[in-house]
């Protein structure tokens, strides 16, 4: 009886850990993923992102095939269901894809980095709308800190920072309704990109048509850079998803604190971006913020 018990808790124990690991290595690769956005600026967001989605399929295919998990993705197609589900999915990371990469872009990667330190309290947020979870009030006060440091940042900046804001709307329910779809985490993926893949092929080959595309036109380190578009994307993402299926929401929220960190390291030291006094008010408030978030998800724990 003890004998026969005993591989099922080693297993148990082994799941969170692995769910971990998955986590920690997606939102490393996301932290050091602006480098690759410097190095495709000079190219059109909507045009790195559909490229990003179409070398992604084979990426995505090949795992599937070593997996052996195309059966799920062919049941997949036959659910209207899933399939609506995987279209919403779609464009949520669709859309935060080209706000990211625009952001890079365009000199405003602390403002995307704010904005994914901010997707910890906007999971909070989605868990109480939806879920019908309550604040604690440490979470509740975390919550003002970072209405607070948005203001700090509107008045800094004469304008909503509308980056840091949509970035983790977006990414926030992707996540949410990403861990309620009825499928792997490596075959939603695929499900996601090959239903984007459509439209991300009519855009590359209206850019080939008028003659203003960047992956065969304007020589070879184009190509190279849009073709590792798939890997560095579907890598961190493949990640994140096998992460989010073993790991419980309120987890992942504070894990994300890598990525954004990382983020803000590189356009302080590496990109030299412009750090103001009031962006670094309203920084220690979005820290303040995480560390009140943390404890609260902490005491429970502790408790018991």
């Amino acid at each position: 009886m003890v004998t026969d018990a005993a591989p099922v808790q080693t297993q148990q124990q082994r799941e969170p850990l692995a769910g971990f690991v998955y986590a920690i290595s997606a939102y490393g690769l996301w932290g050091f993923f602006p480098l690759y956005l410097k190095a495709v600026d000079h190219i059109p967001a909507f045009e790195v992102v559909a490229h990003r989605v179409v070398w992604s399929v084979p990426v995505a295919g090949l795992l599937i095939i070593l997996l052996r998990r195309t059966s799920d993705l062919r049941a997949a197609f036959r659910s209207p269901r899933t399939l609506a589900l995987a279209g919403l999915t779609a464009s949520l990371i669709s859309v935060n894809w080209g706000i990211y990469v625009w952001a890079v872009a365009n000199e405003q990667t602390m403002e995307a980095a704010l904005g994914y330190y901010i997707n910890p309290l906007v999971n909070v947020v989605l868990g109480a709308l939806f879920l019908g979870e309550r604040f604690t009030r440490l979470q509740a006060l975390a919550i003002a800190l970072a209405a607070i440091a948005v203001c700090i940042l509107t008045i800094a900046a004469g304008g909503l920072p509308w980056v840091a804001l949509v970035l983790p709307v977006t990414f926030g329910f992707y996540g949410f309704f990403r861990k309620t779809l009825p499928i792997g985490p490596s075959q939603g993926f695929m499900l996601e990109v090959l239903l984007l893949s459509l439209p991300a092929l009519g855009v590359i080959g209206w850019l080939a048509a008028q003659g203003t595309g960047h992956f065969i036109t304007t020589g070879a380190g184009d190509f190279g850079l849009l073709l590792l578009a798939g890997p560095t994307t579907a890598a961190p993402l493949i990640l994140y998803a096998f992460g989010a299926k073993a790991l419980r929401f309120t987890t992942i929220g504070i894990l994300q604190y890598i990525a954004p960190t990382m983020m803000f390291l590189m356009a302080v030291f590496v990109f030299g971006e412009p750090f103001s006094t009031l962006r670094l008010v309203a920084f220690m408030f979005i820290w303040a913020a995480l560390v009140l978030y943390t404890i609260s998800l902490f005491r429970p724990a502790r408790a018991a």
